[in-house]
């Protein structure tokens, strides 16, 4: 057998037995928190993994999709006279390894690609598809504006990006990113990107290629310049990044400007409203069957619009970010949906993101006003404490009681006394971070923690970071 060939009846059984076994792990975890036991944790991130097995899966009569050939899907149409490629990976790399896996179903050439949206894991491997023939490259009006954070900060968003993703984790610290595999080929970043060549207006369009009807939906949500594609006759969706099994990214701790949580549910719920067969996410598995693709679609618009209706009452009851972030919780009968654990988004960074985006930065306390800079609230703190020794001691307490975050927050006021053992400072919040990593089933905080730790312990971080 073709080792991109596989049995769709038997992937899906194993699929089920894995969902199963995640419900079962995460029963009685409340839906804000994501530290369980490291036993469970790494359970529940191993049995995400089937979600991006690599292969290709037969979504419909000549519709099919390259999964874990890199960090996002990449899929095939088949047409009468040629194929329609949506989304092209991340670079020639990944993207040459797909497409010689569809052409194991037809060597028509490639008469369009379709970008559903600007992120270069969706874009940067378009050369890797097509031959002689030049095909259409379609895009939104805003395509190139998924980031919408200002170029001035770009150097630390790249390294933010590195410890989000795990990028430099060894194999043995190694899980994977949540909705994709560690460890994937990033070596030509972009290098097979080619320029939109279609521009889709804004009320969106329906045409005709290669014999296909398709219809562009303009979709705002993760990025600005989203759309989602829909073939109404095969009734499959691909919903780009919009929807992936795991609850969604409302915000990504590389850093990012607001995404309109509110447009990002109504977009989702426009998806539900045509009631697809297939729904084809932008990361992980398609969802097979009508009232599964359906129902997914329903529950997740309805989970992004539940954080943020929650976030606002709790607003305009003039709680601050910090308090809302422990409480605002899923609705209780979208708990045990699969495709709402949180494996890359999380409930408090969206709570935290909503209130920012709304309001800015400040919480309305005239507490947090000007608070006192931090080198003088650690004196304070370790006057409070009986003096620096015993704040340190009071560190090395909460570290040795499991207590790690505490133990975190104490390092970084100790780290601020001249007098204190700023090196044991740095050894305690190096355990304190690997030590809530290994707690972590949210793949991007428990990359980032053991990211930061290996900067720290390998002296990459000036005490500024520190």
């Amino acid at each position: 057998m073709n080792r991109y060939r596989f049995s769709l009846s038997i992937r899906k059984g194993s699929r089920a037995v894995g969902l199963f076994f995640i419900l079962a792990l995460t029963a009685g975890v409340a839906s804000g928190q994501t530290q369980v036991d490291p036993e469970t944790a790494l359970r529940m991130l191993n049995a995400q993994q089937q979600q991006f097995e690599k292969g290709v899966v037969k979504v419909a009569d000549n519709v099919f999709t390259a999964v874990g050939f890199h960090g996002a899907n990449t899929s095939m149409i088949i047409g009468t006279d040629g194929v329609i490629i949506i989304d092209t990976l991340f670079g020639p790399s990944s993207a040459t390894n797909a497409a010689e896996a569809f052409r194991q179903y037809s060597d028509k050439p490639v008469k369009a690609i379709v970008y559903t949206h600007s992120h270069g894991d969706h874009i940067g491997g378009a050369s890797a598809f097509i031959g002689d023939e030049q095909p259409d490259i379609y895009a939104t009006e805003s395509f190139g504006s998924a980031e919408g954070v200002n170029q001035a900060v770009d150097p630390v968003k790249q390294k933010r990006n590195v410890r989000q993703f795990g990028r430099k984790l060894s194999p043995a610290e190694s899980t994977n990113r949540g909705v994709a595999p560690a460890g994937t080929d990033d070596g030509d970043r972009g290098k097979g990107f080619l320029p939109p060549t279609v521009t889709v207006p804004n009320n969106g369009l329906k045409t005709t290629i290669a014999g296909v009807e398709l219809e562009f939906h303009i979709a705002p949500g993760e990025t600005d310049d989203a759309m989602f594609i829909w073939l109404p006759k095969e009734k499959v969706l691909f919903a780009g990044d919009n929807f992936y099994s795991s609850f969604p990214n409302l915000y990504a701790i590389r850093g990012t400007a607001y995404r309109d949580v509110l447009d990002w549910s109504e977009s989702v719920g426009k998806m539900a409203a045509l009631k697809p067969h297939v729904v084809v996410p932008g990361h992980t598995m398609p969802i097979r069957g009508q009232e599964a693709a359906t129902t997914a679609l329903t529950d997740y618009s309805e989970a992004i619009r539940s954080v943020y209706d929650q976030t606002v009452r709790g607003i305009n009851a003039g709680k601050g970010p910090d308090q809302l972030a422990h409480e605002v919780e899923l609705p209780e009968h979208l708990r045990d949906k699969p495709y709402l654990i949180q494996f890359y988004g999380a409930v408090p960074h969206a709570v935290r993101a909503i209130y920012s985006g709304l309001l800015g930065w400040y919480d309305g306390n005239p507490t947090t006003l000007n608070p006192l800079e931090p080198k003088l609230k650690a004196e304070k703190m370790a006057e409070l404490a009986g003096g620096t020794q015993k704040l340190t001691e009071q560190m090395e307490a909460a570290l040795a009681k499991n207590e790690y975050q505490w133990a975190l927050e104490l390092s970084d006021h100790v780290k601020w006394l001249d007098t204190a053992d700023r090196n044991l400072a740095r050894k305690v919040k190096i355990a304190a971070l690997r030590g809530l990593a290994s707690r972590e089933y949210n793949a991007p905080n428990r990359n980032y923690y053991l990211s930061y730790a290996n900067e720290l312990e390998s002296g990459q971080l000036s005490e500024v970071w520190f």
